[in-house]
């Protein structure tokens, strides 16, 4: 038997066990249900990795895909530190790591020993955009206005936003090179957690901040935050704030989120939770919390998935040479 239906007993009746035995892959149709799951999210609480830890925690339970789901936090550098705990968890199944666009540049920046070659590629979940925000108490109003700080004196203007070398990293050094700032000077300070970034953008001790909208969206509803700009192609439906291309600045950029297994798994272990992750994204209780946090369905899975990081993987080392991230 599996390493999956060993510890964990997938219970989906007598047929799913004969093929567990036989070694036949092909899962037969009817419901999928393990009993314990642990989600790795590689940063602290409050950000975008927290959130689609605890989303896939929620939904998984709502639906009865999995019975019980335990969500762990573990920050730091970009969510390397978490993937190369989760890199030791060889074979296991009961464990599953959320990680996305910000990972692939952080592993790039920080030279990390540890890649997204020693885990398992699941699914591609969730896409957002990326929007631009000052305090209301800001005297930016506009892009135009940052761009013209930004070509004054580059250096004084501060960025907070996720992981060096993240997706809001490469945004601050794209705007950059857009506005014909100087790159090499772009002042950026790191985060680990989207409650530190907030609390640091909130309290005017950044000049602006860069996140995925759906990690500002309450404050900017609740007047708190100023949105200047969004990184989509096109205005998007509920946000009073224009696009950076509609203001002269030649950007677009959006964030992806995905869940990834363990290294070295059994194929029957890799099948099931592809299973049960295909069948979470299907589900209603998934489209609404889609539907309710403003995150897009950029669904893709197992070998298709794996192919998409490795193009990813270059892309996102040509964006950061190109804005002096790595040599």
């Amino acid at each position: 038997m599996t390493n999956l239906t060993r510890r964990q007993v997938l219970k989906t009746g007598g047929a799913l066990a004969a093929l567990a035995v036989s070694g036949v892959t092909m899962l037969p149709a009817v419901a999928l249900a393990i009993d314990e799951l642990n989600v790795i999210a590689p940063a602290a609480p409050g950000g975008g990795w927290d959130q689609t830890a605890r989303t896939i925690q929620e939904v998984l339970q709502q639906t009865g895909i999995v019975k019980a789901v335990q969500v762990e936090n573990v920050p730091g550098a970009g969510g390397t530190v978490g993937l190369a705990q989760f890199a030791n968890s060889k074979g296991d199944a009961s464990k599953l790591l959320v990680g996305g666009l910000v990972m692939v540049g952080a592993i790039l920046t920080n030279k990390s020993p540890v890649t997204l070659k020693d885990v398992t590629p699941l699914a591609r979940l969730t896409g957002e955009y990326e929007v631009v925000v000052v305090p209301a108490s800001s005297e930016l109003k506009s892009m135009a206005d940052l761009a013209a700080k930004l070509k004054a004196d580059t250096g004084s203007v501060s960025w907070g936003g996720g992981s060096a070398g993240g997706t809001d990293h490469i945004l601050a050094g794209l705007i950059a090179k857009a506005v014909g700032a100087d790159v090499t000077k772009v002042n950026y300070i790191a985060f680990s957690g989207g409650g530190e970034a907030l609390a640091a953008i909130t309290g005017g001790h950044v000049t602006a901040g860069v996140s995925g909208l759906g990690e500002f969206e309450a404050q900017i509803k609740a007047g708190e935050l100023r949105a200047l700009a969004i990184s989509s192609p096109e205005r998007l439906a509920g946000l009073e704030a224009p696009t950076l291309k509609e203001q002269g600045i030649d950007v677009e950029l959006a964030n992806w989120r995905g869940v990834f297994a363990a290294g070295e798994l059994e194929a029957a272990d890799r099948d099931a939770l592809l299973g049960a992750v295909d069948q979470m994204v299907k589900s209603d209780q998934w489209k609404q919390v889609l539907a309710t946090r403003g995150w897009m369905d950029v669904y893709l899975a197992g070998d298709d998935f794996a192919n998409y990081l490795t193009a990813e993987d270059e892309r996102i080392t040509a964006i950061l040479k190109e804005i002096g991230l790595v040599s």
